[in-house]
C-alpha cells in the first residue's frame, strides 16, 4: 500500500519561498558560514547543494527528528551543483534526493514497506550525506554533527621505516575473544577493548589496517543465497560509517552515537600508541553494473560519475560492474573531500586504496602516474601528510602497475608474496617430490626490498608494502596445509578465489594429527613470518596469522560472516608456537632497527647489503642463477649503525654447514656473530651461540638462522 507522508501543497510553499539560494561548495548538508544554521534548533537552517549533472530539477526530501517528512526544491543550479538554504534541517534529520518535473513538486509517497511501486530506492543518496539510516525500510543520508571529545588526540605520525601494519577486520577480530563483553564483540567499541589492544601492543603491531568501514550493501546474489559481503567492498556512501559495527546500544542510540562510538575506537588506538588505517573503496559502488540499484549516483548523473563507453555502456575496470571515472574533477573532488573528512574528523592516519589504478585512469582509460587525482594529493596539506598503500593493479586492460605510484605512495607488493611463498612452499613440494626449486635469486631480490621495482619511481625500498598473505586469498597456515582452494560455502561451485596459491600441503590436505606432517607445517609458517620480518621494506601481517589461523582451506571469505573468517582465540599448541615465534620475530626487527640510523635503510651511500654464499664468498652470478644452490647469507647494517645483522637461508631438504664471512663493516664490534635465532626446531637450544667470522656453523634443512655482530 502506498502511503502519502504529508500534503505537498501545504508543506512545499512555506519550505522554499523565503529561503536564500545557498551556496554551490560546500557539498552536502552544512551550516552555511557566516549564518545561524549551526545544525542544532528545532528550526536549524542548511546549505544543501549536490552535484547531479543528469538532473534538471533535484528536490530534497527530508524529515527532522520528531518530525514529519517534507520536500523542497533546490532552486539554483550552478555547473551542474543544485543547491539552496533549507530550514528546519537539524542535526539527526534523514534526508534525499529525487527528480522532480519543472516547476512541481510530486507528493512524497513510499510504500509501507519503505520501498516504492517497482521495489527501488525512494531516495537518492547524499554523495557527501555523513551518515545512512535504514531504520524505516529504505536508505536515507543523515545529517549529523561533528561534536566529539578528542582531548589531545592526534595523528601519530609513524616512520614508514618502523611500520609493522596489520590487516583486520572489525568484526571479525572481536567476535570470538573471550575477554571481550558479549555486547562489545565484532564492533568498534570491540575493537578498541583493553583485551584487543593489549593484543596489538604485545604483538608489537604499530599500525591496524581496518577492512572497508565505509557503509556497504550486500550484493543480491549474496542475497539470494542468505550470505553477506562480510569484506564490505561493495560502498554505497564514502563519508557514512558502516552502522553493522556499531554496539547495539549505539545503533539504537542513532547515526551520531554510531559515529562517536567509531571516533572512540581511533582514540583508544591511539592512546595505545597505534595508528588506524582505512581500506577504502572508491574504484567502483554499489549500484553495480547496468540493471542494478539506483541508490545515488546512478540517479543523479551515471554518465558523468561513472566510467562509460561511446555507447553509453559501463566499463568495467574492477569486476563490479562499474568502477567510478577519475577522469571527471567532480568525481576526484569527491574522493578527495572524503578523505579528508576521515582525516580531520576522524584522526585517520592514512588509506590502503582498493584496486588503485582505477583511480588514476585518464580519460583514454590508461593508467597515469602524474594523473590528476595523484597530483592533487601530493599537492595537498592534508592528504600528502598520511600515509598511503596503493593495491596496484585492477582488472582492467593495463591493470598491473606494481611499482608505478609516484612517491610518498607504499605499493603492496605482489612480488614479494609470490617469490617468498614459491621459494618455501612451491619449490619445497617440488623437491620432495623429487623435483627442482627455483634459485635463491628471487628471495634475495624482495629480502631487500625489491629496490630495482620502484626505483624508476624515484622510490626507496620503503616504498615496498610486503605481505605473504592478505585478507584475499589463504591465511598463513592454509598456506601450509592445502594444496587446493575449498570454497564450497561460498555457493559457487568453488569456482570462485584464486587457483595459483603457491602453497603446499607438506603431504596430507587439510587438518591432520600425523606429528611429522604438523611440524614441517610450523616450520614452514615460521620461515614464512620471519621472511617477512626480516625483509627491508614494510611489513603487513593479516589478522590471525599469528595465531595459526585457519579458514579450512577457503580461499575467498569475502561472504563467509561467521567462524571460517572470524579470528579463533582457542589457545592451542600451534596458536601458542606461532605467537610466540612472531613476537620474537618482530622483536628482532624493532632491535635491530633501533642499531641503524633514522635514514636506513633509504641512504644506500651508508647502508649495505653484501651477499655471500655458504663458503662464505661473495654470490657469483652461477651461483644466484643454479637452482641447485638455494643457500644464500645477507650482511646488512649501516656505517653509522651499533650492530649488523646476518640472515642465513637454506632452501634445501637437507642441513647445511656454513662458514661465516669474514667482511666486516666499520662501527661496530664484529669480533663474533651471535645467532639470535632459527626458524628450526633447535632454536632454545642453539639461541646465544657465539661463532667468530671464518668459523662454520649449521643451518637446518629448510630454515633461517640470524645472528648479529
Amino acid at each position: 500500500m502506498v502511503m502519502p507522508l504529508f500534503d505537498t501543497a501545504a508543506s512545499a510553499t512555506d519550505a522554499s519561498t523565503a529561503l536564500p539560494l545557498g551556496v554551490s561548495v560546500p557539498r552536502g548538508a552544512t551550516a552555511r558560514a557566516g549564518s545561524a544554521g549551526n545544525g542544532k534548533g528545532p528550526s536549524a537552517q542548511a546549505n544543501v547543494a549536490c552535484y547531479a549533472p543528469g538532473v534538471r530539477n533535484l528536490e530534497i526530501v527530508y524529515k527532522a527528528p520528531g518530525g514529519d517528512w517534507r520536500v523542497q526544491a533546490l532552486p539554483n543550479v550552478s555547473q551542474d551543483v543544485h543547491h539552496g538554504m533549507v530550514d528546519n534541517l537539524p542535526y539527526g534529520s534523514r534526508y534525499g534526493f529525487r527528480r522532480a518535473a519543472a516547476g512541481e513538486s510530486l507528493p512524497l509517497a513510499v510504500p509501507a514497506g519503505g520501498m516504492d511501486d517497482d521495489g527501488g530506492q525512494p531516495l537518492l543518496l547524499d554523495p557527501y550525506g555523513r551518515a545512512v539510516d535504514q531504520s524505516e525500510g529504505f536508505l536515507a543520508s543523515v545529517r549529523t554533527a561533528a561534536d566529539f571529545d578528542w582531548g589531545l588526540d592526534a595523528r601519530l605520525k609513524l616512520p614508514w621505516r618502523d611500520t609493522i601494519v596489520y590487516e583486520a577486520h572489525v568484526r571479525g577480530q572481536s567476535m570470538l575473544h573471550p575477554d571481550v563483553p558479549e555486547e562489545l564483540r565484532g564492533t568498534y567499541a570491540g575493537l578498541a577493548h583493553p583485551a584487543i589492544i593489549e593484543h596489538f601492543k604485545s604483538l608489537g603491531i604499530t599500525s591496524v589496517q581496518l577492512l572497508p568501514v565505509h557503509f556497504h550493501l550486500d550484493e543480491p546474489h549474496l542475497q539470494d543465497l542468505g550470505l553477506t559481503n562480510y569484506w564490505g567492498y561493495n560502498t554505497a556512501a564514502f563519508f557514512a560509517p558502516h552502522p553493522g559495527y556499531a554496539t547495539r546500544a549505539a545503533h539504537e542510540a542513532g547515526p551520531q552515537a554510531v559515529q562517536d562510538e567509531f571516533k572512540g575506537m581511533v582514540k583508544a588506538l591511539h592512546a595505545a600508541g597505534l595508528e588506524v588505517i582505512l581500506d577504502v573503496v572508491y574504484n567502483h559502488t554499489a549500484e553495480g553494473g547496468a540493471g542494478g540499484q539506483t541508490l545515488s549516483f546512478r540517479g543523479l548523473g551515471e554518465e558523468n560519475y561513472y566510467r562509460t563507453d561511446g555507447n553509453g555502456r559501463y566499463v568495467d575496470t574492477t569486476g563490479c560492474g562499474n568502477s567510478l571515472d577519475f577522469s571527471r574533477p567532480q568525481v576526484v573532488q569527491l574522493v578527495l573531500d572524503s578523505l579528508r573528512y576521515w582525516v580531520d574528523e576522524f584522526h585517520i592516519d592514512g588509506f590502503r586504496f582498493d584496486l588503485a589504478v582505477t583511480l588514476c585512469r585518464n580519460a583514454a582509460n590508461e593508467f597515469d602516474p602524474k594523473h590528476q587525482f595523484l597530483e592533487d594529493i601530493a599537492a595537498d596539506p592534508v592528504l600528502s601528510d598520511v600515509k598511503l598503500i596503493a593495491e596496484p593493479w585492477d582488472v582492467g586492460y593495463g591493470g598491473w602497475q606494481t611499482g608505478r605510484f609516484p612517491a610518498g605512495w607504499a605499493d603492496w607488493n605482489d612480488h614479494f608474496r609470490d617469490a617468498v611463498r614459491s621459494f618455501w612452499l612451491a619449490d619445497r613440494a617440488s623437491l620432495e617430490s623429487g623435483g627442482q626449486g627455483g634459485s635463491v635469486s628471487r628471495l634475495a631480490d624482495v629480502l631487500s626490498g625489491s629496490a630495482g621495482l620502484f626505483a624508476a619511481s624515484g622510490r626507496s625500498r620503503l616504498a615496498s608494502l610486503n605481505y605473504i598473505t592478505s585478507h584475499d586469498g589463504f591465511t598463513m597456515n592454509d598456506l601450509v596445509s592445502y594444496d587446493r582452494k575449498h570454497n564450497e560455502a561460498n555457493g559457487e561451485q568453488n569456482r570462485d578465489g584464486h587457483g595459483d596459491n603457491r602453497s603446499y600441503n607438506h603431504g596430507f590436505e587439510g587438518p591432520t594429527e600425523d606429528g611429522a606432517i604438523l611440524a614441517a607445517r610450523a616450520q614452514s609458517r615460521r620461515n614464512l613470518m620471519a621472511s617477512l620480518m626480516v625483509s627491508l621494506g614494510v611489513p603487513m601481517i593479516t589478522a590471525g596469522d599469528e595465531l595459526a589461523r585457519t579458514q579450512q582451506g577457503n580461499n575467498n571469505a569475502y561472504c563467509q560472516d561467521n567462524a571460517i573468517a572470524w579470528l579463533d582465540w582457542t589457545a592451542t599448541p600451534e596458536s601458542h608456537e606461532m605467537l610466540r615465534s612472531t613476537k620474537r620475530y618482530i622483536r628482532l626487527r624493532k632491535e635491530f632497527l633501533a642499531a641503524q640510523p633514522h635514514d636506513f635503510p633509504v641512504q644506500d651511500g651508508q647502508s649495505y647489503l653484501h651477499w655471500f654464499d655458504h663458503t662464505g664468498q661473495p654470490m657469483s652470478m652461477e651461483r644466484w642463477n643454479d637452482p641447485q644452490h638455494r643457500v644464500v647469507q645477507l650482511l646488512l647494517g649501516s656505517d653509522d649503525g651499533t650492530l649488523a645483522g646476518l640472515v642465513v637461508v637454506n632452501g634445501n631438504t637437507s642441513d647445511v654447514q656454513i662458514t661465516l664471512p669474514r667482511v666486516a663493516a666499520e662501527g661496530a664490534d664484529h669480533g663474533q656473530f651471535e645467532l639470535r635465532l632459527t626458524t628450526s626446531p633447535l632454536h632454545e637450544l642453539r639461541q646465544g651461540i657465539r661463532v667468530s667470522p671464518g668459523e662454520k656453523d649449521l643451518v637446518e634443512a629448510n630454515s633461517i638462522n640470524i645472528y648479529r655482530t
